[in-house]
Order: C-alpha cells, then structure tokens, then sequence
C-alpha cells in the first residue's frame, strides 16, 4: 500500500505520524501554518524529542516526505490525517483548527479518498462537525464518495517503550466502508488495530484513557496533602500498596498535571455532559480542582519550610528544576511548573530556572530568569525545588550542594535539608 498521505499538523503528534507514514513507504505531506516550524522541518532540524535531525534528513533526501505551508500540495492526496490542536477557550472546546482543517482539505477531497481525525475531543465531532464541512467544501457525500474515520493519538513524548508502531491503534469509521479504509491505512503504521463500531466510541475512548489516569493522579494528590499534614510518609505507603499484584494501579503525587491531555481532555467530556445532559461530571470536576491547585500547594509548601527557618520568601532566590511537563522531555504545554513560577514572582520571590531540555522562550513574567545547571547554581539558592525529573540532572550534587530542596517528585532521599512532597 503506497499512497499520497497528508498529515495536517506537524506537532508533537501530526510529526511522529508523518515520519512514520513515510516509513511505511507512504508519500507524505506534512502540512502545517506555522512557517517557521515548516522551515525547521525543510532543513532537517526536529523539534520533538522522538523524532532525530538524521531520520528527518534521510527522508527529505529519498522524497518520501515534504512538509510545506502551501495548500496546493495537498492536491490528489489518497488519505488525510488530521492532528490540530484542540484546546479550551474559557472551558469551552476551540474546534477552529480542526474546522479550518477541514475546509483546506475538503477543497482538494476527490472520490475514494479517506479523512482522519486524530485530534482529541468529544464524542459526536467527527460525524456533527468534521463530516458536513468536508462535504459542504467538496461537494461529495461522505460514505458514499469518500470515507471518513475517527482514530485517538496515543503518542507518548519521550517513551522508549511504547512508541507509535508498537502501540495498539483505536480505528472506527462512520460506515463500513471507513473503517475498513482507516484500519487499512493504520495497519501500514502498527502492529495492533482495535476496531471499534462507531467514532463516537472512539472519541470517547480517549477521553476515558486520560480522564481515568487525571482522577487517579488528583487522589494521590490529595493523599499526598493529607498525608504530609498527618506525618505519614505517602511515598512508602505507595511503595507498600504496589506490591500487590492486582486490583491497583501505582500512580505518584507531582506538582500538577501538565501536556495537552491530562489538563485538557477531561474538560471535553465534563462540557460535553453539561451542553448535552444539564449535569455536571462530579469526578472530573473534582480531579480539575485538585490537580489545578497543586501548584499552589507546592508555593505553600515552600512557604512553610521558609517561616520554620525563619526566612522570608520575598527577596529570597529560588531555582527550580525543570519546566517541562514530564521528565526527559522538552514539551512546556499546560506545565504546572510555569504556574509555580509566576506564584512564586507574585511573592516576590527571585526565581530562577533550568532545564537542558526546553530551547524556547516559556511565557512566563519576564523576571523569571532560565540559567544553566550549574554547583554555583544551587549552592546560590535560597531554596531548590525539583519540579521536573529529568535524568539529566545531577540529583547527588543537588543533594550535596543545595541549602534546602523541596523534591515533587521523590528523586531524593529526605533528610534535614530536603523536603518531598
């Protein structure tokens, strides 16, 4: 199978796609509005951390894939792969990009072709949204000329392990017909497709995956707060709780909850509950409220380590360690580290900052200062606080040389002068 198959964002999903695709001895146009993320890809240079400068390189080379800004690329494409951001605008899902999506590739749909969305939201999008635009600009009628599917993003930035070729692949379509396109397509990428018999079941398995891990994370979370305040040490009583061999799953405590997927999907189907059924998602709401304010927890923390030394906060420095959402990774989107950034600077704290895996600029207030990992560093500091895990990081000699660390993440053994969260 060796079509023409244009992947409609260059992202930390639409990218892994498109080298994948391209792989699998498809002919791939990376599309993208972004002309500077469209330049980088044109000279070879990736921006996602599972993706290598030399796989980009050896692909331009051989032509098996082309990203561009130029829609007229697009013409005669056999299978289109939609991977557009989705984000929330006032706790309202922003479907704009995956409408605007739809229109540029709905003006080059022909007979036989096959569209794809990956981009997380609701259930219902692919048939109520995606659907009528794609046939209202094209002229052609869904099912009938052209086929349509739905299939959830399961990229994992910066795992080994579980990469897009070995992870099993959720595949529906809105007839037959799609879904024996869209499993057929997905079969060139992995090695596992799970068919499901509607995109609305699709839509909502995502959201199920990432709504199950953001409530199990907001309980431990609270137990963690809880568990500090009693004296109990939460870290060994997971440790102790995971040895059982069924019925649990061990998630850990952290600084919040970063990425597009654990801050932003469950809203989808929390505002999809509202809109439709007048009721609200108890749980999820819930878990937002917790997970939302684990930054705050955090600077309170810090706070109270600074009163029991007799320092104040303001005017002190503080290094934090990490800005990236998840360690070993560069990806800064919906991170809790930023929040605890600008609490800190609203305390008028000097915050400093590192992380040798995000290269751009963070908004955050311009008085947040990025530096290097250094021993200066940390035997400057008022406080440390580990807030990204990367390996990277040299935990003895933070260990060695900070005055006091506030550890989010357990990487460091407690004692007289590091807290864990």
């Amino acid at each position: 199978m060796n079509s023409k198959v244009v992947v409609v964002g260059q992202g930390y999903v639409g990218l892994p796609v498109a080298v994948r695709a391209a792989r699998a001895g498809h002919t791939v146009i990376g599309y993208d509005v972004d002309v500077e993320r469209i330049r980088r890809l044109g000279k070879g240079e990736s921006y996602v951390e599972d993706i290598q400068d030399a796989e980009l390189a050896e692909l331009l080379q051989v032509g098996t894939y082309l990203p561009t800004t130029d829609p007229f690329d697009l013409d005669g494409f056999d299978i289109a792969v939609i991977t557009v951001p989705t984000p929330l605008r006032e706790g309202a899902p922003d479907l704009s990009y995956i409408e605007s999506a739809a229109e540029t590739l709905a003006a080059r749909l022909r007979p036989g072709a096959t569209v794809v969305l990956e981009s997380t939201t609701y259930p219902g999008t692919t048939v109520e949204l995606l659907v009528p635009l794609l046939e209202k600009g094209s002229g052609l009628s869904a099912g009938a000329d052209f086929h349509v599917g739905y299939s959830p993003e399961r990229i994992d930035p910066g795992n080994p392990t579980w990469r897009l070729e070995n992870t099993p692949k959720v595949v529906s379509g809105i007839d037959p017909a799609s879904l024996e396109a869209v499993q057929a397509f997905y079969a060139t990428l992995t090695g596992t497709t799970v068919p499901v018999r509607t995109t609305e079941v699709a839509e909502l398995s995502k959201l199920i995956e990432n709504t199950f891990r953001h409530v199990n994370i907001a309980l431990v979370n609270e137990m963690a707060m809880y568990a500090h305040e009693l004296g109990v040490d939460v870290w060994e009583a997971l440790d102790a709780a995971a040895s059982k061999p069924f019925g649990f799953m061990r998630f850990t405590p952290g600084p919040g909850v970063g990425g597009h997927c654990l801050p932003v999907d469950p809203e989808y189907l929390s505002w999809r509950v509202r809109r439709t059924l007048g009721r609200s998602f108890q749980f999820v709401e819930l878990a937002n409220h917790i997970n939302g304010h684990m930054p705050d927890h955090v600077v309170q923390r810090l706070l109270l380590a600074f009163n029991s030394r007799r320092r104040a906060l303001a005017g002190s420095t503080v290094l934090l360690l990490g800005l990236a959402y998840k360690p070993n990774t560069g990806d800064v989107r919906e991170s809790p580290a930023l929040r605890v950034a600008e609490l800190l600077l609203e305390m008028g704290a000097n915050v400093r900052a590192t992380d040798p895996y995000v290269v751009e600029a963070v908004t955050v207030d311009s008085k947040l200062v990025r530096c290097d990992f250094t021993k200066e560093e940390l035997a400057a500091a008022d406080a440390v606080v580990l807030l990204t895990d990367h390996d990277d990081f040299d935990y003895e000699l933070v260990r060695d040389q900070a005055r006091f660390v506030l550890d989010c993440r357990h990487r460091l053994e407690t004692g007289a002068t590091v807290e864990v969260l």
